[in-house]
């Protein structure tokens, strides 16, 4: 007669354990209560920032697992039921702080690489700790991948948008949810393959980081481990491809999304690849001033998201798109919709994900102290190196040139340009407070007679600095969106 099987139990406390550990595996780590449950579960330890993507626990973990071999738990055959899967994310766990800085060697062996794909030399042992433990195979080599999408996303998203705020925490932590959904558990039951249908739109001033948030989408999604080759399917370094649809007339468009072939129009003598053939499966292709498109671009763009096909221009051979689409843009949308500029059904199928990247005026209004954050990065950035010597030393320069309640208008990207400019000539002056000019609408008219035209003028322009939009100058000065309109785009008097 055959002996049968018998299997262990999970004891209370330790399920409770691995309860916990599961809820903070499957959380967000940039919100709020995913560092409530850090601290429960590491015993009140605390992990830095840019490091806290699911690494937390290690010592705790390993005692806990020793615990259960002891008692003859040491793979997933030795559990049933919710047991068994509350094991499998403690191995899983386990496996991937055992190889955490291997992977990140191995990001940065990727960034040296370039864009061909660099040799993962731990694969096999992590495949071989994964397979010991009961998972199959297929499992395993997902599993290795995911641990690679999970270091990219931390990278990307907590190292380059940088900032205390509350708004950038938000921003980061709705970029996460962008790439593994809210519970990253689930992501790995039903969508880890399927993102590709979930396009994301981001919303924003000119220079706030709307790029920067996309790449950080777009270089973070999961790509395939070969292991016939060792290697990943694909390198994160080509794997986000971008566009400014304002660069190029709209005779052009087409050509540079979808391609041409020889012939198709004048000036075509040779085929042409575009940029939806050059997304990589595993990447993602962003279109920066999606707003700026005509509607009949936007019709073929919206064919494209809903069929996933598309053809050159002067051919009907179909192609298909297997990347995500990202879009973005400063332009107030609801605006251009209701004037018929924008397609409710292209808005629609755009707008799996809104995200809103924040304007540089309200997270220092929020955080001061965030300027010397970015500051530190951006320099760091253009010398290839941190310096907090030099970084003091610009800031001072910075803070003796602009205002401490400037607005900046031109955001980030302003601020990057006035550190070039004090790194080259030793001050940065705003343009409205620049020599010879007076410092503000104020001084201009005590000092200088403004007319009543001028000093509405300037008002709606510090309005519009400060809100972005003709709609909310407008509620504030009572006045017609048009006047304001025409207010803004005047010169002032």
């Amino acid at each position: 007669m055959k002996a049968q099987k018998t299997t262990a139990r999970l004891r209370p406390e330790e399920r409770e354990f691995l309860a916990r550990l599961s809820g903070v595996i499957s959380a967000n780590p940039f919100a709020t209560e995913r560092a409530h449950l850090e601290a429960i579960v590491s015993r009140g330890g605390r992990i830095p920032p840019a490091d806290r993507a699911l690494a937390l626990v290690g010592p705790v973990l390993e005692e806990r697992i020793a615990a259960l071999e002891a008692r003859g738990i040491a793979a997933l055959s030795a559990v049933e039921g919710e047991d068994r899967r509350l094991l499998e994310h403690a191995f899983l766990y386990q496996a991937y702080e055992r190889f955490l800085d291997r992977i990140d060697d191995l990001i940065r062996a990727q960034f040296e690489r370039g864009d061909e794909p660099a040799e993962v030399p731990f694969a096999g042992e992590l495949l071989h700790l994964l397979k010991g433990r009961g998972f199959a195979q297929e499992d395993a080599l997902r599993m290795l991948a995911l641990y690679y999408q999970i270091r990219r996303a931390d990278f990307f998203i907590a190292r380059t948008l940088v900032g205390d705020s509350p708004s950038m925490k938000l921003l980061r932590r709705a970029l996460w949810d962008s790439v593994f959904t809210s519970d990253i558990l689930a992501y790995w039951d039903h969508l880890w393959n399927r993102m590709e249908d979930f396009s994301t739109l981001l919303l924003g001033e000119t220079g706030t980081g709307k790029g920067t948030a996309a790449a950080a989408i777009g270089r973070s999604g999961l790509i395939p481990f070969d292991p016939g080759t060792g290697r990943f399917a694909g390198s994160f370094t080509s794997a986000f491809v971008a566009i400014n649809l304002s660069q190029f007339p709209e005779s052009l468009i087409e050509s540079e999304l979808f391609g041409h072939r020889k012939g198709a129009f004048t000036g075509a003598i040779d085929d042409h690849q575009g940029l939806f053939a050059r997304c990589s499966p595993h990447g993602s292709l962003f279109l920066d001033e999606i707003g700026d498109l005509a509607a009949p671009v936007q019709l073929k763009l919206l064919n494209v998201i809903q069929e996933r096909t598309f053809s050159p221009v002067g051919s009907r051979k179909p192609l298909r798109f297997e990347g995500r689409l990202i879009a973005a843009t400063n332009r107030p949308l609801h605006e251009l919709r209701r004037g018929g500029r924008f397609r409710d059904d292209f808005f629609y199928r755009l707008s799996s994900d809104v995200i809103e990247v924040p304007p540089l005026r309200r997270r220092l209004s929020e955080h001061p102290r965030e300027l010397d954050q970015l500051v530190g990065l951006l320099l760091e950035r253009m010398t290839g190196k941190p310096d907090k010597t030099l970084a003091a030393g610009v800031l001072e320069r910075l803070r003796q040139g602009v205002p401490r309640d400037y607005a900046w208008p031109g955001n980030v990207r302003e601020l990057e340009q006035a550190l070039r400019r004090i790194l080259l000539k030793g001050e940065y002056a705003p343009a409205r407070v620049a020599a010879g000019e007076p410092e503000s609408w104020q001084d201009a008219m005590a000092g200088s007679g403004l007319t009543a035209t001028g000093l509405l003028r300037r008002y709606c322009k510090l309005l519009y600095e400060r809100h972005g939009t003709y709609e909310a100058v407008a509620k504030v000065t009572a006045l017609d969106r048009r006047t304001v309109r025409k207010n803004v785009a005047g010169d002032s008097e």
